[in-house]
């Protein structure tokens, strides 16, 4: 019992927050529109709650092939469209692999910003590894 509250403490001590499901109904109209006047071809989305914005996720097998952010105002934030690890810029897995020794890439996905700005981010236990658009490391999320 004592660990389990010891974790929790730390975990609020440190401000992680974990990504919350929504149901769609709990998602302000506003947030709603915005998506479907973007991607009219989004179907079957499935909501989160994470850093007080809203996610919404569709396409594909895992359902996850498009992942979208927008405030809770409805402004556009960023997209990741998932693509093949083989697609990512070639120094990203040798620099992981110097980087986070025995890590594997289990997902990859390019972003693009509002302003139109490109990157990619390289999913690895632990978290995301986000680079800009020639593959050089910009931080860790």
């Amino acid at each position: 019992m004592k660990k389990i509250l010891i974790m929790g403490i730390a975990l609020i001590a440190t401000g992680s927050v974990v990504a919350q499901d929504l149901k769609s109904k709990d998602v302000p109209q506003v947030v709603k529109t915005a998506l479907m006047s973007k991607y009219p071809e989004a179907a079957k989305v499935s909501w989160e709650k994470e850093k007080g914005n809203y996610e919404a996720n569709w396409g594909g097998k895992s359902g996850e092939d498009n992942s979208v952010v927008f405030t809770p105002a409805g402004a556009f934030v960023e997209i990741v469209k998932a693509i093949p690890i083989s697609e990512l810029p070639k120094n990203i897995a040798p620099y992981i692999a110097a980087k986070y020794k025995g890590a594997k890439i289990k997902e990859a996905g390019k972003v693009t910003d509002a302003a139109g700005k490109t990157m990619f981010e390289a999913e690895i236990k632990g978290g995301d590894l986000i680079f800009d658009e020639k593959g050089n490391f910009i931080k860790k999320d």
